[in-house]
């Protein structure tokens, strides 16, 4: 089933009409009911019942996205939306990682007492826990430097604030948090790819995939870096789009 991006926005956030001073573009944008004068919704096409929301010239109608751009514009807001969790995730991480820096022997006690605890519950089921990677990695943390600690904690907090940055950006689809996206998430790819050949996991897979796949489209759909006519053509497309916005909803060919 086809989703109708259009109409689904303008049920949301409802819909936006325009008196243009055109002639031509006016009479195919207004009609005369019954009921009052209806206007033609410059997203969805649907007439709508009431006065314009603006009016002037067709080149100042408002820009309203609709149709591919409004499914561009789901997509980085979903993008943003994964950034931001991401971003979340990674300020507790570090917040955790401070706080182990500052009670570093308190928790290695604690952690030694509760494996001894579950030492011969863990045997009964043939899991030696002394052998284990997962305790093993845990011991190995608890031999780093406090000035370590501190160091990974806020490399952590810049990382996170990176994709936070991002997430906003995103979601108000600004040109600079494409350009910080596809560089930040290109620079990480190989650092992922490394991890994979350490051990593979369906997440690790997963992540890999879409962080790929977001910086080829965001490259590509939004002409970054040059890519199909560059900053240039993406600007004639964004000062010609109100203009033929209303043209195409009136019917009009120019």
């Amino acid at each position: 089933m086809k989703i109708d991006w259009d109409r689904r926005t303008c049920a949301r956030k409802g819909h936006v009409t325009y008196a243009p001073d055109d002639p031509r573009l006016r009479r195919r944008l207004h009609a005369e009911t019954a009921l009052g004068d209806v206007w033609r919704c410059l997203r969805c096409g649907d007439f709508v019942l009431g006065a314009p929301h603006g009016s002037g010239p067709a080149a100042d109608a408002p820009l309203v996205p609709r149709g591919k751009v409004l499914r561009d514009l789901f997509i980085l807001r979903f993008l943003a939306i994964e950034r931001a969790v991401r971003g979340v995730f990674i300020v507790l991480v570090a917040v955790a990682v401070w706080k182990f820096s500052n009670s570093q022997d308190a928790v290695r006690k604690l952690f030694n007492q509760n494996l001894d605890v579950f030492r011969p519950v863990f045997r009964h089921f043939h899991y030696d826990l002394d052998h284990s990677p997962v305790v093993g990695s845990i011991q190995k943390a608890f031999g780093y430097k406090h000035s370590t600690l501190l160091l990974v904690a806020a490399l952590l907090l810049a990382y996170a604030l990176i994709e936070l940055v991002e997430a906003v950006g995103l979601w108000y689809a600004k040109r600079w948090a494409e350009y910080l996206t596809v560089i930040a998430t290109a620079a990480f790819l190989p650092l992922e790819i490394y991890e994979l050949t350490e051990k593979v996991s369906y997440l690790k897979i997963a992540t890999l995939v879409l962080n790929i796949l977001a910086v080829l489209y965001i490259a590509l759909a939004k002409r970054l870096f040059g890519l199909r006519g560059g900053r240039k053509k993406f600007e004639e497309e964004r000062h010609s789009a109100s203009l033929m916005e209303v043209e195409e909803s009136a019917g009009v060919t120019v």
